[in-house]
C-alpha cells in the first residue's frame, strides 16, 4: 500500500510534529486570497476547481422550520436545480480527484511554502544555521510501490541538502530511474520508485551551510504481500499481519502538553484519540520515544493503550527521564504522532545548598573483577561548585549500598574493583560540594562481573572540560517558550551535552532550564512568563565537569512567533431589508502574534459551489453589510482574518440565510457576546445592541444561562437591564456555561442572540485584581492593574461602567511592563463608578473595581497629605515633671530625618539651649525635647515647637497658664522637695495598711537611705506607741500591728524616721473613708473564712452563730429572716464576740420558724451563710430551750451561801469561835452544819442558830484542840443547795501559830452567841475568797431536772446519827454546788468548724 501525503485541506485533523529544537508553524494560504492578491496563477483552473471540490464537503440540504408556501416552492426549485447537476459534478470530481491527486498535493505544498517564504521577513544581516521546519516522517509501504520522503529546511544562507541511505550518500545516477531528488522553494524530496525489500533502511537528509549542519532521519520499511518472502525490520515498526492495528484510522484529540515534574514524584503523559473502527480486541499500535529512543515497558515506564487513550506513566521520576517524549501511532495512512518536552526539576536537597543528583549512570569495560562506572554531572546554577563524587554499589538481591571510594573522585568516571565473578551489581553516584552531599542518582542497569569480550569499552579521552559554547541567540517561539540556539564549543573533548540557564531581565538569580544534558545545540525553553524579558547562557558538559559559561544572549520578550490568524467563526445575521444583510462574526481564537486588522467576506448562493468576493478592501470591524442580494435567495458566507503575517484560513461556511426583509416589531438579536473578569464563581458578560431594533427603541435585555451540554436555560435577571453588561454570580468553579441574550422593546421580547462560546468558571493562574491607591510621590489618585500575562501587541482597555473611556480629560493612562495605571487628574464625585480593564491578545485577562465615595474621600485625604506634607506626630507638645523638679517639654514625630530642623518659642520668643534649659532631639525615636532646670512663676505662658523636615513641616503648641500652670508648678516644687528629702533617710513608700489572714491590721511603710543609727518611732495622737517587736529599718520595711481592730483604733498615726542626716515623717489618719476601707478589708477576709450558721440553745431562747477569723460590730453585717432584714430588738437580739457573730431569738414561737441568713459585705463582695430553722430542727431546738429555761430557774432559786465564811480559821485554845454566814434560797432553805462529815447538833459547847431564814451561825465556846477539824455547812431547798467547808485549827498558848493549809491565816476572836440575825461585831468573820465554779455536791445530790417541768429535790438531808458515808478521796472543794444541768451558766463555746 503506497503511503500518501495528506492534503493541506485535511491537515487540521492531523497533529503537527513539534520537536524540542525546531518549532514548526505552517501557514495556510487560501486559494481565493491568493487570486485576490496576485494575478499569476500556478495551478490551472481545472485543478483549482478540483481542489475546491476535494476541500468542500458534499452539499447538505438545510433543514428549515415552519416553512410557508412560498418558501416551499423556492426550496423545491433550488433542490431540483441542484439535483440535476449534482450527479454530473460528483462524477467529474471523482475523475479529477483520482487523476490529479499527487499533482495537487505537491503543488499545494510548494505553493504554501513559497507564499510562506515570501511573507517571512528575513534579516540578511543575521546568519542562521540550517533548521528543519518539517522533518522527515517514517513510511511503511508494500513492495513495488513508490514512496516519497520530503522535508522543509530553512537557513541563511540557503542550506544545501544531501540524502543518505544509512551512512551512504544517495546518487541518482548510480541507479537510473530508482531515485529522484527534487528541491523547490525550500521543500526537499526523495522519491524511491518501485520499492523492494532491500530498500528498507534509515534515510537521512543533511542540510549544510557555512554556519552549521542539521540532520533529519526517517525509516522506510518495505513489506511483501502475504508475508511469504523476506522481511526486514529495524525494530521501529511492527510486523504487519492480516489483521493488524496499523490498518485502523486514528485521530489524536487531547494531547499531553509540555510538562514539569520533580524528582521522586510521578507523572502521566496521555493522549486521547478517536479510532475507526473501534475494535476492543485490536487497540492501535502505539510506541513511546524519549529523545528519539524507543522506550520499553518496565517498572520505570508503564504504558497502556485502549479505551480511546494512550498513556505513559513514569512512577519514579529522575532527571534521566527528562527529554522530548513522542507518541507514535501507526495508522492506515502511515503514522500520526505528537511530541512534547518533559522537564524534571531537582528535588529538595538533603542539605541546604547541596548539589543536585548526578544522572545517566552507565557501566563500561565489564571484567571479572572490576568495571568502569561513568555518569553525567548535574547542573549547578546557584549552588557551590561540585568538589567530587561518591560511587556506591549494591549486589543484586540485597538492600545494602556500599561506598566504593573513600575520597570524592573529581571526574565523572571511576573504576570499581573488588567484584566477585558471576555476581550482578547495581551502581549509583552522589555529588559533593561544601554544603553537603546530593541525593543519590538513579541506579544503573544490572551488570554481571564477567570478562565479556564484546562488552562496551570506554575509550580514553582527552583531559579537561570542554571550552565554552559560542554565540547564544534566542528567538520568539510561543507565548510561554523561547527558542534558544548556540554555536558549539571549539574544543568538544567528548562532549556529553549542554546545560541552558536563564534569568529574568534585571534579576541576578539564574535558574536552570534543563536538568539533564541536552545533546543538540538548539533548545526550546518552556514555562516562561508571557510578556517577561529573559536572557540565556549555555554551558557544555563532559565527564570532567562543566565548561565556562557562554556569553549571555540578547534580552528577548516571551512572545509567540508571528503567524497568520486562525479562522473567524460564529457568522450570524443581524438584519435584512430584502436586498442586503448585516452580518457579524467572532474574532479568531488565535491572532497569530499580531493584531487582526483585516477581514474578507465571501458569499455564494446556496445552490452553487462558486464563492464570490464581497469586499475587495479589508473590513476592520467584525460587522459588515452585504449589498446587492436577491430577495428570496438563500446565501452562505465565510470570513477570513488577516494580520501582518498575511491572511489566515477561511471560516466554515455559515448556515444558509434567506434574504428576506425583516418586518417583525420586536428587536433583532444582540451580538458579539464576550466575557470579562472570569473568576471561580462569577463573570461579567457583555454584548452589543441589536442592529435591527423593531417598531420601537430597545428598552432592556434578558440574559439566559445554561450549563454546557444542557438545553435548560435559566433567565438570570427577573427585570430587564438597560445596560449591555451583567455580572453573573453563583457559578460552580470549574463548570462550563453558555449564554444568550434577548433584547426587549415596547412590542415584546426579540430573537435570542447566537449562543456564546462555552466559558469555564475558573480564574487564570496568577490573576490579580485592580488596586486603588495614591502615589506616594505626587499624591495622584490612581487605579492600577498588573496583568498575569501579556503579549507584544497587548493593550490595556479601560472602561467606566463598561463604556470605553478613550481620550478623556478626567483621566490619563500609562503602561509600564505588565502594569497599567489609570490616574484621575482631578478626582471628584463624577468619577465614582465601576472601572474595568481588559488586556487584548491574551486569554481573557481582565478585572474590575468599584470606586465608592468613602474610598475616594479616604484617598483624597491621603492625596492632600502627600501634596501638602506635614511631619506626622505621634504625640503633640506635652510636659512632664522630672525628679529634682525639672520640667521636660517634649513631642514625638512618627519619623525624623537627620536633616530635621526645629525651634522652641516661649511667649513669642525663641529660646535656645543654654544655662537653665537644654534642647535636644533623637532621630531614632522622633523625640524633640526641652528641659527647664528651675521651673518658677516666670515660666507661665505658651510653648510652641516648629519643625521643618525636608518639604514637610509642622508645629505643636502647649498653653500652660492658670490652674494648669499652678498644678505643674506645685508638682515641680514638690519634686524638688522630694529630691532634697531623699538625700537623708526617707520613706520610699508612705504609710499604708494591709490586713493579714487572721484579720490583723498592719500599718506598713518602706524606708530607704537608712543606716544602723537611723531611729524609727511610732505615734498615735502624738503619743508614742512601742510595738512588741522593735522596727528594723535595715530590712527596708516597718510595720505596726493593730490586732482586734475596731473603732477604738481610730486616730492619727505617725511614723518618724531620723538620723544625723535628716528626718522624714509619714502620717496616716484612720478615720472616715480610710476606716471604712480597713473594715471592708477585714470583712473581705473574715467573710471568706465564715463558717456555716450553727444553732445554740440558751435559757433565753435560740441562738444562731457564725464563726469567722475576726468579728467586730463595725463590719457591715445583715441578718435576714425569710429575706427580710432583722433589726436588733428585745425579741431578736444581735451581737457578737471577736470570734463570732450571733443572733438570738428570745422566747421563740412558731412565728420565728423559717430560713435565716447572715450577709457579710466588704463593699464589693457579699458573703452569705444560711440556716433553715423549721421542721424537726425547730422542734428539737424549742424542746432544748424549755429544758434550759427550767434549769436556769432552778439554779436561780436554789439554796446557797451568799457570803461570810472563811476558808481557814486558826484560833488559840480557850477562845470562842463564831462561824456566821448569810444564806439565800426561794423557798427558805434548810441549814445543816457538819464537823468531819458528822452533823453538828446545838449544845452548850457548840451552839447552832438560823435567824430569819437568812443568817446561819455556829459558835464554839472555849475551843480546845479537839475542836480542830473540817467544818461544813449544807444549805438547800427543793431546787438544790450548796455545800461549803471551813478548816479550823486550834493551837495552845505559847506554841507558834501553825501555817494554814487553806487560805490565809485569820485570828478568831471569842464572842458571845449572837442575839440578832447579824453576826457579832467582835467575832472575826473572814472575807471569803471568790467562790470557784460550783461542782456537783457529794452530800446532797440533786437529780437533773426534766425539761418542761420544775425540778423538785427529794434527796434526804443527812442527820448527825446517820451521816452519808464519805468515800476515801481527797478533801472535796470548799464550796460544792448542788448538781445542776450542765448547760446552765453562760453558753459554752462549741468547737469551731
Amino acid at each position: 500500500m503506497a503511503s500518501k501525503v495528506i492534503p493541506w485541506y485535511k491537515r487540521k485533523h492531523v497533529s503537527q510534529v513539534k520537536t524540542d529544537y525546531a518549532y514548526h508553524h505552517t501557514k495556510h494560504v487560501v486559494k481565493q486570497q491568493t487570486e485576490r492578491k496576485s494575478s499569476s496563477k500556478s495551478v490551472s483552473k481545472v485543478q483549482a476547481q478540483a481542489t475546491e471540490a476535494m476541500a468542500e464537503p458534499a452539499y447538505t440540504i438545510p433543514a428549515f422550520r415552519q416553512r410557508e408556501t412560498e418558501d416551499t416552492e423556492e426550496y423545491q426549485r433550488v433542490t431540483t436545480h441542484v439535483g440535476k447537476g449534482l450527479a454530473v459534478i460528483q462524477q467529474e470530481l471523482h475523475r479529477i480527484r483520482m487523476a490529479t491527486k499527487a499533482q495537487v498535493d505537491s503543488l499545494t505544498i510548494q505553493k504554501e511554502v513559497k507564499d510562506m517564504m515570501k511573507k517571512k521577513v528575513e534579516s540578511e544581516e543575521i546568519p542562521k544555521m540550517p533548521d528543519f521546519l518539517v522533518a522527515l516522517r517514517p513510511h511503511t509501504v508494500w513492495e513495488k510501490t513508490p514512496v516519497k520522503l520530503f522535508c522543509t529546511v530553512e537557513g541563511n544562507p540557503r542550506p544545501i541538502v544531501k540524502w543518505y541511505k544509512g551512512e551512504a550518500p544517495i546518487d541518482p545516477l548510480s541507479a537510473p530511474g530508482k531515485y529522484k531528488i527534487e528541491s523547490k522553494y525550500g521543500v526537499h524530496s526523495l522519491i524511491i520508485s518501485r520499492c523492494v525489500v532491500s530498500d528498507t533502511a534509515e534515510y537521512s537528509a543533511v542540510a549544510t551551510n557555512q554556519h552549521g549542519t542539521a540532520t533529519s532521519k526517517a525509516t522506510v520499511t518495505v513489506k511483501r504481500p502475504g508475508g511469504a518472502a523476506e522481511s526486514c525490520q529495524l525494530g521501529l515498526v511492527p510486523h504487519l499481519t492480516e489483521i493488524h492495528p496499523s490498518k485502523l484510522e486514528v485521530a489524536l484529540l487531547d494531547r499531553f502538553p509540555v510538562s514539569f515534574g520533580v524528582e521522586g514524584s510521578s507523572i502521566k503523559l496521555k493522549c486521547t484519540m478517536v479510532v475507526v473502527p473501534d475494535l476492543p480486541n485490536v487497540p492501535p499500535l502505539a510506541q513511546w520515544y524519549r529523545d528519539d529512543k524507543l522506550l520499553k515497558a518496565s517498572t520505570l515506564a508503564e504504558m497502556s493503550v485502549g479505551g480511546g487513550a494512550a498513556s505513559l506513566t513514569l512512577p519514579h521520576l529522575a532527571k534521566d527521564d527528562e527529554g522530548l517524549y513522542t507518541l507514535r501511532i501507526f495508522t492506515k495512512d502511515g503514522t500520526t504522532e505528537h511530541s512534547a518536552y518533559l522537564f524534571v526539576l531537582d528535588a529538595v536537597p538533603s542539605a541546604a545548598g547541596a548539589p543536585g543528583a548526578p544522572m545517566s549512570v552507565k557501566v563500561y569495560d565489564v571484567n571479572s573483577d572490576y568495571v568502569l562506572v561513568a555518569w553525567k554531572p548535574p547542573n549547578t546554577v546557584n549552588e557551590a561548585p561540585i568538589t567530587g563524587y561518591f560511587v556506591d554499589r549494591r549486589e543484586v538481591g540485597t538492600d545494602n549500598w556500599v561506598q566504593c571510594n573513600d575520597a570524592p573522585v573529581k571526574v565523572c568516571k571511576y573504576p570499581v574493583h573488588g567484584l566477585r565473578v558471576g555476581h550482578s551489581y547495581h551502581f549509583r553516584v552522589r555529588a559533593v560540594n561544601n554544603a553537603g552531599i546530593s541525593r543519590p542518582s538513579r541506579k544503573s542497569d544490572k551488570v554481571m562481573a564477567i570478562d565479556a569480550a564484546e562488552s562496551e569499552r570506554l575509550q580514553g579521552i582527552d583531559e579537561g572540560v570542554p571550552s565554552a559554547p559560542g554565540q547564544v541567540v534566542a528567538t520568539r517561539n510561543t507565548k510561554s517558550s523561547v527558542f534558544v540556539q548556540w554555536e558549539p564549543p571549539k574544543h568538544l573533548k567528548h562532549l556529553v551535552g549542554y546545560y541552558i540557564d536563564g534569568r529574568v531581565a534585571g534579576s541576578k538569580e539564574w535558574f536552570p532550564c534543563n536538568h539533564k544534558p541536552f545533546k543538540h545545540n538548539r533548545f526550546v525553553v518552556h514555562g516562561l512568563i508571557p510578556g517577561e524579558t529573559y536572557t540565556f547562557r549555555v554551558q557544555a558538559v563532559n565527564i570532567f565537569g562543566l565548561s565556562e559559561e557562554s556569553q549571555e544572549s540578547s534580552p528577548i520578550a516571551v512572545e509567540p512567533a508571528l503567524a497568520t490568524p486562525s479562522a473567524p467563526y460564529g457568522i450570524t445575521m443581524l438584519s435584512c431589508d430584502g436586498s442586503s444583510m448585516a452580518l457579524a462574526w467572532k474574532s479568531p481564537k488565535h491572532c497569530g502574534g499580531s493584531k487582526v486588522n483585516a477581514y474578507y467576506i465571501d458569499k455564494r448562493d446556496a445552490d452553487t459551489l462558486v464563492w464570490k468576493e464581497v469586499n475587495l478592501s479589508a473590513v476592520t470591524e467584525r460587522i459588515c453589510t452585504v449589498d446587492n442580494l436577491t430577495e428570496g435567495t438563500f446565501y452562505e458566507f465565510k470570513v477570513q482574518a488577516g494580520n501582518l503575517a498575511g491572511v489566515g484560513l477561511a471560516s466554515a461556511p455559515s448556515a444558509p440565510m434567506k434574504c428576506e426583509a425583516w418586518t417583525m416589531e420586536e428587536p433583532g438579536p444582540a451580538y458579539d457576546l464576550s466575557f470579562s473578569e472570569v473568576r471561580g464563581h462569577s463573570l461579567v458578560i457583555l454584548w452589543k445592541a441589536p442592529v435591527y431594533i423593531g417598531a420601537s427603541a430597545v428598552t432592556g435585555y434578558f440574559v439566559d444561562m445554561a450549563k454546557k451540554g444542557s438545553s435548560e436555560f435559566v433567565t438570570l435577571n427577573e427585570e430587564a437591564v438597560n445596560h449591555r453588561y451583567l455580572q453573573v454570580t453563583g457559578l460552580v468553579e470549574g463548570e462550563s456555561y453558555v449564554f444568550k441574550v434577548r433584547a426587549i422593546n415596547a412590542n415584546g421580547v426579540g430573537k435570542a442572540s447566537q449562543l456564546s462560546e462555552p466559558v469555564c468558571a475558573k480564574a487564570l493562574p496568577g490573576t490579580k485584581e485592580i488596586v486603588a491607591g495614591v502615589d506616594e510621590e505626587t499624591g495622584d489618585v490612581f487605579l492600577s492593574f498588573e496583568a498575569c500575562e501579556i503579549s507584544e501587541t497587548s493593550k490595556f482597555l479601560w472602561s467606566k461602567n463598561y463604556k470605553a473611556i478613550g481620550d478623556c480629560p478626567r483621566v490619563s493612562m500609562t503602561k509600564k511592563g505588565r502594569t497599567s495605571r489609570l490616574t484621575f487628574n482631578n478626582p471628584d464625585k463624577d468619577d465614582l463608578g465601576r472601572y474595568s480593564v481588559v488586556v487584548t491578545d491574551t486569554d481573557g485577562v481582565s478585572a474590575s473595581h468599584s470606586l465608592t465615595e468613602d474610598a475616594l474621600n479616604t484617598m483624597l485625604e491621603l492625596s492632600y497629605a502627600i501634596r501638602h506634607p506635614i511631619v506626622p506626630l505621634k504625640h503633640g507638645l506635652n510636659y512632664e515633671i522630672l525628679e529634682k523638679g525639672h520640667v521636660r517639654f517634649w513631642l514625638q514625630a512618627v519619623k525624623l530625618s537627620p536633616s530635621v530642623s526645629y525651634r522652641f518659642i516661649v511667649n513669642d520668643k525663641e529660646v535656645t539651649s543654654g544655662e537653665g534649659q537644654k534642647i535636644s532631639h533623637d532621630v531614632a525615636t522622633g523625640v524633640i525635647q526641652m528641659t527647664v532646670d528651675l521651673f518658677t512663676r516666670a515660666n507661665e505662658g505658651t510653648y510652641t515647637v516648629q519643625i521643618h523636615d525636608g518639604k514637610a513641616k509642622n508645629q505643636s503648641s502647649l498653653v500652660l497658664v492658670g490652674d494648669v500652670f499652678r498644678a505643674a508648678l506645685k508638682e515641680a516644687e514638690f519634686q524638688r522637695k522630694e529630691h532634697i528629702r531623699k538625700q537623708g533617710p526617707h520613706f520610699s513608700e508612705y504609710l499604708y495598711f494591709t490586713v493579714t489572714e487572721d484579720c490583723t491590721v498592719m500599718l506598713a511603710c518602706k524606708v530607704a537611705n537608712v543606716k544602723k543609727e537611723t531611729a524609727f518611732h511610732w505615734y498615735k495622737e502624738d503619743d508614742e506607741v512601742v510595738p512588741e517587736t522593735p522596727p528594723n529599718v535595715m530590712s527596708g520595711a516597718c510595720a505596726l500591728p493593730l490586732p482586734m481592730f475596731s473603732r477604738k483604733d481610730q486616730g492619727v498615726f505617725k511614723a518618724v524616721l531620723s538620723d544625723d542626716r535628716g528626718k522624714d515623717t509619714s502620717v496616716f489618719d484612720i478615720s472616715g473613708q480610710v476606716f471604712d476601707d480597713i473594715i471592708n478589708a477585714i470583712a473581705h477576709i473574715a467573710g471568706a473564712s465564715a463558717s456555716d450558721l450553727v444553732m445554740q440553745c440558751t435559757p433565753e431562747g435560740i441562738r444562731l452563730q457564725c464563726y469567722m477569723n475576726y468579728y467586730t460590730e463595725e463590719m457591715k453585717t445583715v441578718w435576714k429572716h425569710k429575706e427580710s432584714k432583722i433589726a436588733s430588738s428585745e425579741k431578736m437580739r444581735i451581737g457578737g464576740t471577736a470570734e463570732m457573730a450571733w443572733m438570738q431569738i428570745c422566747d421563740p414561737s412558731d412565728k420565728e420558724k423559717g430560713h435565716y441568713a447572715i450577709e457579710i459585705s466588704d463593699g464589693v463582695t457579699t458573703h452569705t451563710r444560711t440556716f433553715d430553722l423549721s421542721g424537726q430542727a425547730y422542734t428539737d431546738a424549742y424542746e432544748e430551750y424549755l429544758r434550759l429555761k427550767a434549769a436556769a430557774f432552778a439554779e436561780k432559786n436554789r439554796g446557797r451561801v451568799v457570803g461570810g465564811l472563811p476558808d481557814v480559821v486558826t484560833i488559840m485554845e480557850q477562845k470562842s469561835l463564831s462561824l456566821t454566814c448569810t444564806v439565800w434560797g426561794e423557798p427558805t432553805p434548810e441549814v445543816t452544819w457538819f464537823k468531819n462529815e458528822q452533823e453538828v447538833s446545838s449544845t452548850e459547847h457548840t451552839k447552832v442558830t438560823f435567824d430569819g431564814g437568812k443568817f446561819a451561825s455556829l459558835v464554839i465556846n472555849k475551843v480546845t484542840p479537839e475542836d480542830s477539824g473540817k467544818y461544813s455547812i449544807n444549805v438547800r431547798n427543793k431546787y438544790g443547795g450548796e455545800f461549803v467547808e471551813i478548816t479550823v485549827s486550834v493551837y495552845r498558848h505559847g506554841e507558834p501559830i501553825p501555817e494554814p493549809k487553806l487560805g490565809q491565816p485569820r485570828m478568831a476572836t471569842p464572842a458571845a452567841a449572837p442575839k440578832s440575825p447579824a453576826p457579832p461585831a467582835k467575832t472575826p468573820t473572814p472575807t471569803p475568797s471568790k467562790a470557784p465554779t460550783p461542782a456537783q455536791s457529794m452530800k446532797s445530790p440533786t437529780p437533773a431536772s426534766t425539761p418542761g417541768s420544775t425540778p423538785v429535790p427529794k434527796s434526804p438531808t443527812p442527820t448527825p446519827k446517820s451521816p452519808t458515808p464519805t468515800p476515801k478521796s481527797p478533801t472535796p472543794p470548799r464550796s460544792v454546788k448542788s448538781p445542776t444541768p450542765p448547760r446552765f451558766m453562760k453558753s459554752p463555746t462549741p468547737p469551731r468548724k
